[in-house]
């Protein structure tokens, strides 16, 4: 039963993936045909963080009161809605209204999924859930590329909806095997539930260890999101090339994505958690330095590649480190905690791109991704020196 319940678990974050890409590979035919501004995109990227970090917030309590697998199974239907709903507007209100259910839904069942697989699988299935979020965003960008082609952008986003329809049937359909004993916890779902801890953000924040990792989250998830979001208008506008070719160089920054966490999946049975971020963060390094220099399209195309490739180990490994750093009663606050600093991220530093993009020139997006990675060095020097201070750091924590 927990194999059946982790290859549902690998679904849910492809459905997780699906969106999150559609948007920013769009974007370039999108922005003129409702005759706004290029900075515009920073308005429904805004959004649907402010709901997400929302839903994040509050994701312990429901996570206590409905279960994992109800809110995985509501979260995937919102943002079906959202799909559907965002391929008929006319206009940015619209964008903006439909944002909504889409920053609901993904909020709460990043958090819920990622504290779930950190209590009950091995570092190795967080990588591999990771991995599949990595599908998600990879298939996305390939069928706004086919639709771009042949049909329009609001043919991408009815797909990706139908889509994210039947993975929510899925999920309704499996609940009842959620209500069952947990993977190696001898646990019901009902008995976990009662144990969690709903602790105050405030005093959370009252541990430097944990404001590090919130600033972790904040630049990763900048970098990240701007990489993505940015990537397909900076090839367009500073290296001229089509939007449908720029879609597909954007497609290679999602495949390394996913490659990078498909390899550390697989290299988690011999490398500790902190040894694959360690990793991580020199590729990603190497990576936003080559994208600097000016090069061809080409080259940038590789050095987006790479840096996917560099992010893929980073953000799992920090997430199946939570209930090793702060202990398995806070995780679930903590993990919140950790999906809401995600989004501050994804909500303000990608639009802060699109004003520079706006009124300076796009072509500022690599040294824009240099600052945020020296942000995110200093902020992991940071978590690991209180780590080591609190006595909490193991060897291998691949349980």
């Amino acid at each position: 039963m927990a194999g059946i319940l982790l290859v549902i678990i690998y679904l849910c974050f492809i459905s997780l993936g699906l969106p999150d890409s559609l948007f920013g590979t769009a974007w370039p035919v999108i922005y003129p045909e409702l005759e706004i501004g290029v900075s515009m995109a920073g308005v429904f990227t805004f959004v649907t963080c402010m709901f997400t970090i929302v839903a994040s917030l509050v994701s312990a309590r429901a996570i206590k009161r409905f279960g994992t697998g109800m809110v995985s199974a509501v979260s995937t239907l919102l943002t079906a809605v959202a799909m559907y709903g965002i391929s008929t507007a006319d206009s940015m209100l619209m964008f903006c209204i439909y944002a909504v259910p889409f920053g609901l839904g993904a909020g709460c069942i990043d958090a819920a999924l990622n504290n779930y697989v950190a209590l009950h699988y091995k570092a190795s299935h967080m990588n591999f859930l990771h991995c599949f979020y990595g599908v998600g965003v990879t298939i996305s960008p390939f069928i706004m590329s086919l639709m771009l082609e042949r049909s329009s952008w609001r043919s991408g986003y009815i797909i990706v909806a139908a889509i994210q329809l039947v993975i929510a049937v899925i999920i309704i359909v499996s609940l009842p095997l959620w209500k069952r004993v947990q993977n190696g916890s001898g646990k019901s779902e009902n008995e976990e539930k009662e144990e969690i801890r709903i602790i105050s953000y405030r005093e959370m924040a009252k541990d430097p260890r944990a404001v590090a990792t919130w600033l972790i989250f904040i630049a990763y998830c900048g970098l990240e999101i701007s990489a993505g979001s940015w990537g397909s208008t900076y090839l367009v506008l500073t290296k001229g090339v089509s939007p449908e070719l720029a879609a597909r160089c954007v497609m290679l920054y999602y495949d390394g994505l996913a490659l990078g966490r498909l390899v550390s999946g697989f290299a988690a049975s011999k490398l500790s958690p902190k040894s694959l971020i360690y990793i991580g963060y020199a590729v990603l390094g190497a990576s936003v330095v080559v994208l600097l220099i000016p090069s061809s399209y080409m080259v940038s195309a590789v050095a987006l590649f790479m840096i996917g490739f560099g992010e893929g180990p980073i953000y799992p490994n920090l997430m199946h480190l939570t209930p090793i750093h702060f202990g398995r009663e806070m995780s679930h606050s903590m993990m919140g905690a950790q999906s809401a600093s995600a989004f501050i991220g994804s909500a303000f530093l990608p639009p802060l791109f699109g004003v520079i993009a706006q009124n300076i020139s796009a072509g500022m997006l690599p040294l824009y991704l240099v600052v945020l990675y020296l942000v995110l060095l200093l902020a992991l020097v940071w978590l690991m020196r209180g780590v080591k201070r609190s006595g909490r750091e193991i060897k291998n924590t691949n349980i």
